[in-house]
């Protein structure tokens, strides 16, 4: 009997050694599957962290976007802006060398109506001249048929007198 109590205590050692060794075989595979969690978790949190960062970057994006529209609608709208000035430009340029050659013209024809004008003016200036000349003749035949009249009168004065 006693060596069956002892074939049966080196059987239980034996068991308690193989149940020690599978604990400690399942403790420290806990132990890295404890780890291999805390590391997981580690790695969630950052990728949590991570997702909010991108969650901003893109709500940023999408500003931008949105913003980047709007500029390109308002460079748009200014584009077409330009071209109506642009085009209003060049009608006020045409309308400006129209105007500028209707002045040439116009100085043109100041320029001949002010030679015409000094033309006349000579010719009144001569015709005054004519007409002052005239005038002293008339006054002189004037004064000489005045002379002539009292003559004439003074001779059929002294004529009757005879």
């Amino acid at each position: 009997m006693s060596d069956r109590i002892r074939e049966k205590m080196n059987q239980l050692r034996a068991e308690v050694d193989a149940a020690t060794t599978r604990a400690e075989e399942a403790e420290a595979k806990n132990k890295k599957l404890e780890q291999l969690l805390l590391e997981k978790e580690q790695e969630l949190k950052s990728a949590n962290v991570k997702l909010q960062q991108l969650d901003a970057e893109l709500e940023k994006a999408e500003h931008s976007i949105a913003d980047s529209k709007a500029d390109r609608e308002a460079g748009e709208s200014t584009k077409m802006t330009n071209e109506g000035l642009t085009r209003k430009i060049q009608l006020l340029e045409d309308e400006l060398d129209a105007a500028e050659k209707n002045v040439k013209e116009t100085v043109e024809k100041l320029r001949q109506v002010d030679v015409k004008a000094e033309h006349f003016e000579r010719q009144v200036h001569r015709a005054e001249q004519e007409r002052d000349q005239w005038e002293k003749k008339y006054e002189e035949a004037e004064a000489k048929w005045k002379k002539s009249q009292a003559e004439m009168a003074e001779l059929e004065a002294s004529m009757q007198d005879l």
